[in-house]
């Protein structure tokens, strides 16, 4: 039996994909080969390479001006590559720092340029709030303005886009991207590591405005070039072909199961369930300010820390894996990304709410 995996990346997978890439391993399209044994530049592959730059253009209404890009690094690459490509040495760059994953995307930007401004610090609540949209100390002649719109160790969520003006907003959205639909008008650049809802790790997508491309300063890598991978395919060099594969299957999964309006409302849905549980249990509670929670990464914790590892034991045999909270924060934490199904969620209330029981 599988169990409900929890895990906030890499993450679960539907089971239908990996059904299809356990029946297609050994021969995928008749081939007589597994899709890791060809070529990229092979006819076949090149076909799935661009259906899924397709489905993924039609499922977030990608507009024809913004260049998507299949590139390798993650998003700790892209923390590096943005400021090499939207930004001179000599700029100035606003960074909005709501969490771990925010806070090392400004402390690498600060190696490539003159000037990080943060614009909001959210480090006096321990992370568990977002800055109000009037809060936001933005520099009006800064090159780009950076945010996590979801941190997956603390748990929040903005609940609101931040107005750059005509600055570029920059959005690393590797646990929120595909959970929803978004307006990618709204953005410069979007990226995301695939491992929460796109597929396996190994595979990073960028999402950038034309006229943001083929600006990279003097010395940038040409496989962090932006304009250079366009001008390629995305296959400068040998991309994570197996990744894309499963990212393609996924993506045809999200189509058939309604598209990013119905993975919305199931994803709102099933993170209420959990919330509820555990404002109604009075033995858990969830640390962050309700304005911000997370509908991707739900942290919990219990009366006394000594049953945490009761708690992870019991729910690991009960076929709920993956639950521990972050290192740096302890506690729990469910991660619900689209593959999680609503069943998964039950599972897990249930769950918490016979041990309340047997442990309050």
């Amino acid at each position: 039996m599988r169990a409900f995996n929890f895990a906030a990346g890499p993450a679960m997978l539907p089971r239908v994909v990996l059904d299809q890439v356990r029946d297609e391993l050994l021969d995928w399209q008749g081939t007589g080969s597994s899709v890791m044994e060809l070529s990229h530049r092979g006819k076949p592959f090149m076909a799935l390479a661009q259906e899924c730059e397709a489905l993924l253009r039609e499922l977030l209404a990608v507009p024809a001006d913004y260049q998507v890009l299949f590139m390798q690094g993650g998003a700790r690459g892209q923390f590096a590559a943005i400021p090499l490509n939207l930004a001179s040495a000599d700029a100035t760059l606003d960074y909005l720092n709501t969490g771990m994953w925010s806070k090392l995307a400004l402390g690498e930007a600060r190696r490539f340029v003159a000037r990080v401004n943060v614009a909001a610090d959210e480090a006096a609540s321990c992370y568990t709030t977002v800055p109000a949209p009037e809060a936001l100390r933005l520099e009006p002649r800064a090159a780009f303005v950076h945010y996590t719109p979801n941190e997956t160790i603390g748990g929040v969520e903005f609940p609101y886009v931040p107005d750059s003006g005509s600055v570029p907003l920059v959005a690393d959205m590797s646990s929120t991207l595909l959970s929803r639909p978004i307006d990618v008008a709204r953005y410069g650049l979007i990226y995301a590591g695939a491992q929460k809802n796109l597929g396996p790790a190994g595979l990073t997508l960028v999402i950038v405005r034309e006229d943001l491309s083929g600006h990279a300063r003097p010395g940038t890598p040409a496989v962090w070039d932006y304009q250079a991978v366009a001008a390629e395919g995305s296959m400068l060099n040998t991309p994570p072909t197996f990744a894309w594969y499963v990212a393609t299957l996924v993506l045809r999964w999200l189509k058939a199961e309604g598209g990013l309006a119905a993975m919305g409302e199931r994803n709102r849905a099933k993170a209420a369930a959990l919330y509820n549980a555990i404002d109604a249990s009075g033995f858990y509670a969830n640390p962050v300010a309700r304005e911000c929670r997370s509908w991707m990464n739900v942290p919990f914790t219990l009366p006394a820390q000594q049953l945490e590892a009761h708690f992870v034991r019991e729910a690991r045999a009960a076929g709920l894996t993956n639950l521990e909270g972050h290192r740096s924060v302890g506690g729990m934490r469910a991660s619900l990304y689209n593959a999680m199904p609503p069943a998964g969620v039950t599972a897990l209330t249930e769950f918490m709410a016979d041990f309340a029981r047997r442990h309050g």
